[in-house]
């Protein structure tokens, strides 16, 4: 199966003549391409300023949260804590009420 290259001129032609009439298919259908060719050529060329980007533009800063926010984190945190001990503390019980039950019944 051979492979078809396409010149970078007409692969931006068809881009731009998608973007203006909205279906890509169409155009690919008019210019005898597969459409997914197309749709691919459309996504990495949307990719390409992020390529070409400097990069201190692509560093993301790191996150701090506010004191107000920091304190509803803490005080979500303990209660979530809080809560999972509960219910580790419920199944515990329930295994061993299980165990009592079925001595057969072994945790593997």
């Amino acid at each position: 199966m051979r492979r078809n290259r396409y010149p970078k001129e007409l692969k931006e032609q068809l881009i731009q003549e998608a973007m203006e009439a909205g279906n890509a298919t169409q155009v690919a259908r008019r210019h005898g391409i597969d459409p997914k060719r197309l749709y691919y050529w459309i996504r990495e060329s949307q990719h390409k300023g992020f390529q070409e980007a400097p990069a201190e533009a692509k560093q993301i800063a790191p996150y701090v949260p506010s004191s107000q926010e920091f304190k509803r984190l803490e005080s979500e945190n303990i209660a979530l804590k809080k809560l999972l001990g509960e219910k580790t503390l419920e199944i515990q019980i329930l295994q061993d009420l299980i165990k009592k039950k079925n001595p057969s019944y072994r945790k593997n």
